[in-house]
């Protein structure tokens, strides 16, 4: 029973003093261990930028083609043999310039012969409405009978009938007369010219073409989406349209003029037009151009570069770097991206937004900036002094 007794209290002093090397620092070891493992991480290396305010526009981008305000195919009116060509091919013609001369021959004599016959029918008319007259002044000395009085009155008004029907013959054979006479329609610059004199043309000849330079207009579809937009700023007052053509071509400035009534249900876009001044002939007809539509300015919008956006399905946001080194998500919107850039809402403008290393942030976790923070879109210049 004794020796019981001592194995007991020698267990008790075993637990007790295995206790209290614990509470001394026995676990520190292993304590340490684990914070030397959590710090051995270093902060992730990253870049930043500066957002930049600025006013951005907002700009919708297609491709388009040039189409006159105005051509005109020119075809004679009866058959007919031409005369006289007036213009030459490629030349700029004023309205109303005359172009093609017909043989006219028959026509002349069709119109003077209208005019010998008004003439024959006026001469006949001044005599019976004489007679007329004079048949009154009997009838009242009663030297004529009514009856007789009667018939010259209907002479005097079956002989102005009768003038009235030549004065309409001879407008309708003037009118015969002014086909064989080709005038420019408007103004415009000639086509290929397909006829020369003596060639016989009929109704069917095409003789050439005319087609309006200035103003000129360009055709161009832009997304269905971007239609609320496009009428929002054709509201708010002209809408400015720029058209280049090919990589060096320089831009021209025009307006919006036309805006269809209906959207293409299968391309799912809409068709617009835009008009140019067109005096140094820079835009052609059926040239390929390329367009920008302003269809509203963002005012000191903030700017950063689109390779900072994230987004995924928890939504769009950025990295900054707060005051304590470490990444902060900061949710933001793209209002319109351009370029490389992009205006967003969402962010004050004078955070340091991460750009480059945000692949493997988490929030909260430390970073180290690789560079000074610089403006979105600013150019880095290189120091002279700087080694090769």
């Amino acid at each position: 029973m004794h020796k019981k007794n001592i194995g007991v209290i020698a267990a008790a002093i075993a637990i007790i003093g295995a206790t209290a090397w614990y509470l001394q620092g026995g676990a520190e070891p292993a304590k340490s261990a684990a914070t030397a493992k959590g710090a051995g991480q270093p902060p992730t290396a990253v870049n930043v930028v500066k957002p930049q305010r600025q006013d951005v526009p907002v700009v919708l981008q297609s491709n388009g083609s040039v189409t006159p305000v105005s051509s005109v195919e020119l075809h004679p009116q009866t058959t007919s043999t031409i005369r006289t060509v007036h213009i030459k091919e490629g030349q700029f013609v004023k309205a109303g310039e005359l172009m093609f001369s017909l043989d006219d021959r028959g026509d002349r004599a069709n119109v003077d012969k209208a005019r010998a016959q008004i003439a024959r029918n006026q001469a006949a008319l001044a005599d019976v409405e004489r007679q007329y007259k004079r048949s009154e002044e009997l009838v009242a000395q009663k030297f004529l009978s009514q009856s007789a009085v009667d018939t010259l009155k209907s002479q005097v008004e079956a002989a102005r009938a009768l003038l009235a029907a030549d004065q309409a013959a001879l407008r309708s054979t003037s009118v015969s007369a002014s086909y064989n006479t080709i005038r420019a329609p408007m103004a415009g610059r000639v086509g290929a010219i397909n006829v020369f004199p003596g060639s016989l043309v009929q109704p069917a000849t095409a003789l050439t073409s005319v087609t309006q330079l200035d103003p000129i207009n360009v055709a161009f579809t832009l997304p269905e989406a971007a239609l609320g937009k496009l009428l929002a700023a054709q509201k708010s007052g002209v809408v400015r349209v720029e058209a280049s053509a090919g990589d060096a071509g320089q831009a021209v400035t025009g307006t919006l003029s036309f805006i269809d009534n209906a959207v293409d249900p299968v391309a799912g876009t809409i068709r617009v037009k835009a008009r140019f001044d067109n005096r140094d002939s820079s835009l052609w007809p059926g040239q390929y151009v390329t367009t920008k539509v302003t269809v509203q300015t963002l005012p000191n919008a903030v700017v950063i570069p689109q390779t900072a956006i994230i987004t995924n399905t928890r939504g769009t946001f950025v990295y900054v770097v707060d005051a304590d080194l470490a990444a902060r998500q900061v949710p933001v919107e793209r209002l319109h991206g351009f370029g490389l850039n992009a205006a967003v809402s969402g962010l004050a403008g004078d955070e340091q937004v991460i750009t480059e290393g945000k692949q493997n942030l988490r929030p909260g976790g430390k970073v180290k900036p690789a560079e000074p923070a610089e403006p979105a879109g600013a150019t880095r210049v290189a120091r002279k002094d700087a080694p090769a």
